[in-house]
């Protein structure tokens, strides 16, 4: 489609745009015949995100952030090729962070043009390179190793030596400067010396400064070039004494983006798979955040990616790769365990602001006693560049020396993609086995856990969640997104209960496997680590909204489908009567409930129905409650409700001042109190806004007190008493709440609508009980976890902000109090006061 497009000319100096356009660039080179021998290279510098393609093929990535700036036209120019070519350029008019306008932490500038400011046609030379890759290397060692220890006098004075042979007029110097180089990298280490596992990277954000589709291309760009290095270092292999490749692909969308739009890249990539070179690892259909997805959504990230890898490279991931997401579930271990995964790999953690992390190897384990050998590498990044201090801090800075000998070194590129470079592979070269630095040999993710499997006798473990005390944000940036999450996950779990039903009433409907697929995929490229927390642009957030939609109407149908199939016989007239209703319950126990349906003039009636576990009634005539609610207003403008289970008394402003439990007169608020309190708190970060909230924005707490309508009774009573009021909330922004209670119902719905206009600001709803524990409970994937209501120590008060599903519960011996949501995940538990965060 471009080559048959019509060019124009265009030089050095000129400007292309706007952000997220894409231009082409036919480039027609002609090679000297006097550069015969030579090594040729194409150089082309931009601040976009170029693509090299050749013969309808990408060949090179050129990123100038990422240090890749030319093409590799020929390494020894020979007559018999040709001198005269045709390359075209794909030009993406953002950078490798995206677009951030004054800043790279910040929405896109719509308007932004990259520069073309580089096109040659360049001799290389080689030897020139090499001696500046020894030079750097041998000051390196000069400048870090320290005064006490001899190899850095010797590193010096050799660098020296080496400044004083060579002359840069007189290229026949050059030699012996390398020999005096490659006497130092040949002197060996000892075999106690620590072993550093060097594994090729390239982390790339499925969306986040970016959209969805510009990372497609981000994928091209960054595979292609490292195919490119493997096939120019045919040399490098995975023994462990040897020098090898090894970059880390971790994420199956990203495997099934470049097959469906880049088959010749993908097919050289499973050639290098084959080969032991290309690692699928991580297991996951994306790197999912690993706090927030439902434990039916995390098990559905390893299937997905489990399966594709599968078909696609004939493996199975034994190792989960999470590097980059705000903290780690409890729940992890056993997931991991039950898709056949015992070995987990982050680095996060050392992003906490408060603790230390006190460990780079361990076990860690999960709620039901699950085990994964777990591993932090050491120089706390997943992106290294292969120089001599990163090396030296991954054995300083290991916690587990003496413990282990061993731990990875992830090198190249990482976020918005760009990978390794032949310049930081050319650095390990000199560095795998010199006396005074750590022993650097390529390595694989299999060989390095291997090892540390045997060596793991003397290894701590650490129990429950790895919670990251950083980016307690996350838990409710973007309210949309959290609530089309929840949402969808609930629609998926009653598709597939119901179309499940249906297959095993009648043979012959047709289970929608393939649909699903398709649903679930969408909904779980959702839960990417910068899509679901809400750390990223608005042109990803429109994507995953119109996501949602999609799933939500699918499901729809779907669900449609499968119901008349499996009630077709009730759903007939003479069946089920003019006036009757289905109901059906896909939850796994029996649910008394008030319900809403239309009447016979279209008018929505109420009626109480008690469904069987996974089961349906038929509801005709509606029931009379055994206690019915009631209802009244108070002359001071309060609201009492009481349905036999419960009583609760309302002010004018909506605040709950008494929840009683009947049967034995409890009372939950306690004296001189207001629950369902609505407080806004100033929200100005150390540092990302989208990300991050501090324990300081605790002391700008102000009540919500502006009434713009008075609590008002809006169902009087019987199956159901309600009252609604509404409130300013800070200079802007409107509250609409209808608390309701229903018969037969244990709890108080608040059905809470915010029209929010504020910004730098943090709306919650507090709820203090009177219940007394050290402890509160809150939902977690397939299980729960208590944390602690105190900040005793550092670890607690790190843990002022944080993250639950459903339920967040405080009890003590005999009584509770229960904070359920349908939408949100940012909570936390302070004393005897439950907060969810809006």
């Amino acid at each position: 489609e471009a080559v048959v497009q019509e060019f124009r000319p265009a030089q050095v100096g000129d400007s292309f745009g706007p952000t997220w356009e894409t231009c082409w660039f036919k480039v027609e080179l002609s090679i000297p015949v006097a550069w015969a021998g030579r090594e040729v290279h194409f150089v082309w510098e931009s601040d976009g995100e170029g693509m090299v393609w050749r013969d309808a093929q990408p060949v090179q990535g050129l990123t100038k952030e990422g240090e890749k700036t030319s093409y590799i036209l020929t390494r020894s120019m020979k007559e018999s090729e040709p001198h005269s070519l045709t390359l075209y350029v794909e030009l993406a008019c953002n950078g490798l962070f995206g677009a951030g306008k004054d800043g790279m932490i910040a929405p896109p500038d719509p308007d932004r043009r990259v520069t073309l400011s580089k096109a040659e046609l360049v001799v290389f030379n080689r030897d020139v390179y090499e001696l500046l890759v020894d030079l750097e290397i041998l000051l390196n060692m000069a400048q870090l190793l320290g005064e006490e220890n001899q190899r850095s006098f010797q590193a010096l004075y050799t660098a020296n030596q080496m400044i004083n042979v060579c002359d840069v007029m007189d290229p026949s110097t050059f030699p012996a400067a390398r020999d005096l180089a490659a006497a130092i990298f040949s002197q060996r280490n000892g075999q106690s010396q620590h072993t550093v596992h060097a594994v090729g990277h390239c982390h790339i954000d499925s969306a986040w400064l970016w959209p969805y589709e510009e990372t497609i291309r981000k994928c091209a760009r960054s595979w292609v070039t490292v195919v490119q290095l493997m096939e120019h270092n045919p040399e490098l292999t995975f023994a462990c004494s040897q020098l090898g490749l090894t970059p880390v692909l971790r994420q199956a969308q990203q495997f099934e983006w470049v097959r469906s739009w880049y088959p010749g890249l993908y097919a050289r990539i499973q050639d290098f798979v084959a080969k032991g070179q290309f690692i699928p690892v991580g297991g996951t259909w994306v790197e999912m955040d690993g706090n927030l997805p439902s434990g039916e959504s995390m098990v559905r990230q390893f299937l997905q990616g489990q399966r594709f890898f599968q078909e696609q490279f004939g493996r199975l991931c034994s190792e989960f790769w999470l590097p980059d997401t705000f903290g780690y579930s409890a729940q992890l271990p056993q997931l991991m365990r039950g898709c056949g995964i015992r070995r987990f790999l982050t680095q996060k953690l050392s992003w906490n602001l408060v603790n230390s992390f006190p460990h780079h190897t361990f076990f860690w384990e999960g709620i039901d006693g699950s085990q994964v050998l777990t591993h932090f590498p050491p120089g706390d990044s997943y992106g290294m560049h292969a120089r001599v201090e990163e090396v030296l801090k991954t054995v300083k800075n290991n916690k587990d020396k003496g413990r282990v000998n061993h731990s990875v070194f992830l090198f190249g590129f990482g976020d918005g993609g760009g990978g390794p470079t032949q310049n930081m592979l050319d650095r390990m070269k000199r560095m795998s086995d010199t006396d005074g630095l750590p022993r650097v040999q390529m390595s694989t993710p299999d060989q390095v856990f291997s090892v540390l499997e045997k060596e793991s006798s003397q290894l701590c473990t650490w129990v429950g969640e790895l919670f990251l005390e950083l980016h307690n944000g996350t838990y409710t940036t973007q309210a949309q997104i959290k609530k089309g999450n929840r949402e969808c996950e609930r629609i998926l779990h009653d598709v597939e209960v119901l179309s499940a039903l249906a297959v095993a009433r009648d043979g012959a409907f047709q289970y929608p496997a393939s649909q699903l697929q398709r649903l679930w995929r969408l909904l779980l490229l959702n839960q990417f680590h910068d899509v679901l927390p809400g750390s990223c642009i608005q042109l990803v957030v429109e994507d995953a909204l119109k996501y949602y939609t999609e799933i939500r109407r699918a499901g729809a149908e779907l669900q449609e489908e499968a119901v008349q199939s499996l009630c077709r016989d009730l759903l007939q007239p003479e069946a089920r009567g003019t006036q009757s209703t289905l109901v059906l319950n896909t939850l796994p126990w029996e649910r008394t409930e008030v319900i809403s349906r239309p009447g016979p003039d279209g008018a929505e009636t109420l009626a109480l129905v008690t469904v069987p576990s996974v089961g349906y009634a038929l509801v005709q005539e509606p029931p009379v409650p055994p206690q019915p609610v009631a209802v009244r207003k108070q002359e001071d403008g309060s609201v009492t409700m009481e349905n036999g289970i419960i009583a609760v008394c309302l002010d004018a402003m909506g605040r709950l001042t008494s929840l009683r439990l009947l049967d034995c007169g409890r009372e939950s608020v306690p004296g001189g109190c207001y629950a369902n309190q609505f407080a806004l708190f100033d929200d100005v970060p150390l540092y990302w806004d989208a990300w991050d909230v501090m324990d300081y924005h605790l002391q700008t707490r102000k009540l919500v007190t502006t009434l713009l309508k008075p609590l008002e009774i809006t169902s009087a009573g019987g199956l159901r008493g309600s009252a609604r009021f509404s409130m300013r909330v800070g200079k802007s922004s409107t509250l609409t709440q209808e608390i309701i209670l229903d018969a037969a119902c244990p709890y108080l719905r608040f059905l809470t609508q915010v029209e929010w206009k504020e910004a730098h600001k943090f709306l919650k709803v507090e709820f203090p009980v009177q219940v007394r524990s050290t402890n509160a409970t809150y939902e977690i994937q397939f299980g729960h976890l208590q944390r602690p209501t105190h900040w005793n120590t550092s670890w607690d008060w790190a843990r002022f902000e944080v993250w639950a599903h459903k339920w967040l519960d405080l009890s003590e011996h005999g009584f509770g109090v229960a904070l359920l949501n349908d939408c949100k995940y940012g909570a936390s538990a302070h004393g005897n006061i439950l907060n969810l965060s809006l």
